[in-house]
């Protein structure tokens, strides 16, 4: 048994298991000795809880970050790019940089959004000034669009809020965190259906940052087509794109699962809206990604036995601005279609290559620096030690107001430059 891999899993999926038996990895109970653990989030916080955790050694390494809730809490990350947003203003950070209204020009990518109970009157300030948009609530600490609604009317939060057995919104209850989001009601549909995008990023470590973009990301697409009419705002096949809704459709399609690979919507969009504008639609999604993971970056435990693998839920609007939408700590490995089956297997195999080295037995003081061969279908898509190296970082605050991109391209806005510094 020495010398090889001995694994654990709390997730029982053929994907991940498929992998390590491929690798030759011996299975084991999280009881006995083990060196790769792919865990659930409930799993990691027992692992790291002050009570009941235990000391890693430097042979274990595990599939999430401690406080990983910094970025995949629908609350925790509004509040950290929220306070991201502010330090960079502090600094005087071109990227900080506001239109005459006060929007950011840069930092505004996602969707205007309060907590409840604790921002309601935030919230109906915000509402007043333009009551006929459409709002949607989310659960925190919930997934698979469970728990989530439209609402245009402030009744129908009230009524909310009295369903939900809270005696007022102002008093902080001990009832379960929402937040409440404008509704991006613009999506850009293809097929007169909305779709949204799901992106899988793998970080290595947080402090520097290093994160790799998987190539083969998805579109997910709704089975009903879109009507921003307020008659459909119940409609969850018009408005959430989460399989584990849509499969419940009658015009789900068991075949492609109302999935298009992220390479045939950027063919789509070079034949319908122009090359140049497509490159700087992926260059603006790849850039508020790692915005998104410099936000967390400060607040999360950059344990050295830890990495993660994302699953970010990107919406393009008709405008064709990319808006992000939450984080998923744990994307779903289950497969609804063949294709879906290969691409997952092909990701976790590609994930397992970075994050342990040759399917040796983990050292975890390890540079974390892999060589290009082993990438697979994963691209860098920031190192900050390189970036820093090459001036990156500095050069973005010394040269405000000048297209700091890899392409120098114009971006579509009163020709405002593109601030693409991720590579």
């Amino acid at each position: 048994m020495a010398g090889k891999v001995k694994w654990v899993t709390d997730i029982e999926k053929s994907v991940l298991i498929n992998n390590f038996e491929k690798r030759g990895w011996v299975q084991v109970t999280d009881s006995e000795d083990w060196n790769f653990y792919w865990m659930s989030v409930q799993t990691i916080r027992n692992v790291f809880s002050v009570e009941a955790g235990y000391r890693l050694s430097d042979d274990q390494i595990v599939n999430h970050f401690p406080n990983h809730y910094e970025l995949t809490r629908k609350d925790l990350m509004v509040k950290n790019i929220k306070r991201y947003r502010k330090e960079l203003e502090k600094e005087g950070s071109p990227l900080a940089e506001k239109d005459e209204n006060g929007k950011y020009l840069y930092l505004d990518f996602v969707p205007v959004t309060y907590m409840l109970p604790a921002d309601y009157n935030l919230f109906v300030e915000e509402f007043r000034k333009s009551p006929s948009s459409t709002w949607i609530m989310k659960p925190c600490g919930k997934a698979q669009g469970k728990g989530i609604f439209l609402i245009n009317k402030l009744s129908q939060i009230k009524k909310w809020s009295r369903d939900s057995k809270t005696s007022s919104f102002v008093s902080q209850s001990t009832k379960e965190a929402y937040v409440i989001s404008l509704y991006i009601n613009n999506p850009l549909l293809i097929g007169g259906r909305k779709f949204d995008l799901r992106l899988y990023v793998l970080v290595s470590t947080y402090r520097p940052l290093r994160c790799y973009m998987y190539k083969l990301g998805f579109c997910r697409f709704c089975t009903v087509k879109y009507t921003p009419s307020t008659s459909e705002l119940d409609n969850m096949f018009v408005h959430l794109t989460n399989v584990a809704i849509q499969k419940h459709g009658e015009d789900y399609n068991h075949i492609h699962g109302g999935k298009w690979t992220v390479n045939n919507l950027r063919l789509y969009l070079e034949s319908t809206r122009g090359r140049e504008v497509t490159g700087k639609l992926f260059d603006e999604i790849h850039w508020i990604i790692v915005q998104s993971l410099k936000a967390v970056a400060p607040v999360m435990n950059n344990d050295k036995h830890c990495f993660e693998c994302y699953g970010y839920d990107i919406i393009i609007d008709d405008k064709l601005k990319p808006w992000l939408i939450e984080v998923n700590a744990s994307p779903s490995l289950t497969s609804s279609t063949a294709n879906d089956r290969i691409l997952k297997y092909n990701l976790i195999n590609d994930t397992l290559n970075i994050a342990v080295p040759n399917g040796e037995i983990p050292d975890c003081k390890w540079n974390k620096s892999p060589p290009k061969e082993v990438l697979g279908n994963y691209e860098i898509l920031y190192d900050e030690e390189l970036a820093q190296g090459d001036g990156a970082d500095r050069e973005l605050r010394s040269r405000p107001g000048q297209s700091l991109g890899p392409k120098g391209g114009r971006s579509r806005d009163s020709g405002r430059t593109a601030l693409t510094t991720w590579k």
